[in-house]
């Protein structure tokens, strides 16, 4: 069954500094990103083009949706092969590349997802549940470039402990 999802948030630019956009450096790169029952997200451009460091850029944001997407997807896999996840990390990156007219895309992103789990009898099933989980993933889904998926199975250490 097929099912439409509608997702509004309000993004404001509050970068300026009282004469606009007079000129290429004359106003930050400052935005709130707002939806309703959640805090605000303080967001800028990334820093090589003149942002705030210490804010989200849409770069980092679309990694990091990349990111929970896939580990959101995983959980759901992991629970239908019968995989107890206890600990899941995701050092994850992206590589975009600039055009040189002044535009650029994302080449690949690659997430590198870390899971602990609670028996080793898991680990087989933990790891094609990435597979699933790729599948099943919404923005996986919706992207134009390659999202790779590096990921390393453990078993939990309280548990191997108790079996030594």
């Amino acid at each position: 069954m097929r099912s439409e999802h509608t997702y509004r948030l309000h993004t404001a630019w509050t970068g300026n500094r009282g004469t606009g956009t007079t000129g290429y450096r004359d106003y930050d790169r400052s935005v709130t990103i707002s939806a309703d029952g959640r805090p605000d997200l303080l967001a800028s451009a990334d820093r090589t083009f003149h942002g705030d460091g210490s804010r989200w850029n849409p770069e980092d944001m679309l990694v990091a949706a990349l990111s929970e997407c896939h580990l959101l997807s995983y959980l759901h896999a992991a629970v239908k092969a019968g995989v107890v996840v206890t600990g899941y990390d995701d050092d994850a990156s992206g590589v975009m590349t600039e055009d040189g007219r002044g535009g650029g895309a994302f080449t690949e992103v690659v997430l590198r997802p870390r899971v602990t789990v609670a028996e080793a009898s898991m680990v087989d099933a933990a790891t094609s549940a990435h597979r699933q989980a790729h599948e099943w993933c919404f923005i996986a889904n919706s992207v134009n470039f390659p999202v790779r998926i590096e990921p390393g199975v453990s078993v939990s250490a309280a548990r191997a402990e108790a079996l030594a």
